[in-house]
């Protein structure tokens, strides 16, 4: 697909390519000790017996190990769970595959998809938005699967708008917008054919601007550095 204009829409292309990458307590021995002395217990009581009389089982004993495991789950809140440190906030999670090189912001990385015979490699970026970094962008130049011509293909939170797409603004321009093509878990995916316009202030430009909703009326503008996409680029094979 292509970016069109601010009114316009990109065209769904589906290629083959790489996904991108863009959740016992033991015991003491004291809790053992008063079973075993019920036991001992228990067993002079039954030497004692009369021939005929059924031996009364002994209150006592009985009582004890009730007694401990209701003062159990006190020694079970005494473990170092309260001594715990705070867990840290989850990273973003690093795309899979192998990294082939970096080339200024941008790195290609390279993955074999289950059934693929070769590998498949992306020149991709990863960003979080400056003051809002529950908001994240991964942006992946791949080629189709024909491999004559390039994908950009973007992956945008779950808790956005889907209705107004994915704007693009560079270095001021603005370059248009495009659908939503499809959610999964990790995000939602949009993605355009590189034409040659595109690809050539893409290479020149200095920030792409890719731009959210999560209301009508609210954008979120994320800048993707643009420095060494032109070398990735060209290295991407």
């Amino acid at each position: 697909m292509t970016f069109g204009s601010s009114s316009g829409l990109w065209v769904a292309s589906r290629v083959a390519a790489v996904l991108l990458l863009l959740p016992g307590i033991a015991f003491s021995a004291e809790t053992a000790a008063p079973q075993q002395s019920a036991q001992q217990q228990q067993q002079p009581a039954q030497q004692d017996q009369l021939p005929g009389v059924q031996a009364q089982q002994p209150e006592q004993p009985q009582a004890a190990p009730d007694n401990e495991q209701e003062q159990q789950p006190p020694q079970a809140s005494q473990t170092p769970q309260a001594a715990q440190p705070s867990r840290p906030a989850p990273s973003q999670p690093k795309p899979p595959g192998t990294v082939k090189s970096t080339h200024g912001a941008w790195s290609i990385v390279c993955d074999k998809p289950n059934g693929a015979s070769n590998d498949q490699c992306g020149l991709i970026q990863d960003v979080v938005a400056e003051d809002r970094p529950e908001i994240t962008l991964s942006v992946i130049v791949l080629n189709s699967s024909d491999h004559k011509s390039k994908i950009l293909r973007v992956r945008a939170p779950l808790n956005i708008l889907l209705p107004n797409g994915l704007g693009l603004n560079i270095d001021g321009k603005d370059i248009g917008r495009v659908n939503f093509t499809r959610c999964f878990s990790d995000g939602c995916y949009a993605e355009a054919i590189l034409e040659d316009a595109l690809v050539k202030t893409l290479r020149t430009g200095k920030t792409a601007t890719f731009i959210l909703f999560q209301t009508p009326e609210e954008g979120i503008g994320i800048p993707v550095e643009l420095k060494g996409f032109a070398e990735g680029y060209d290295a991407l094979q």
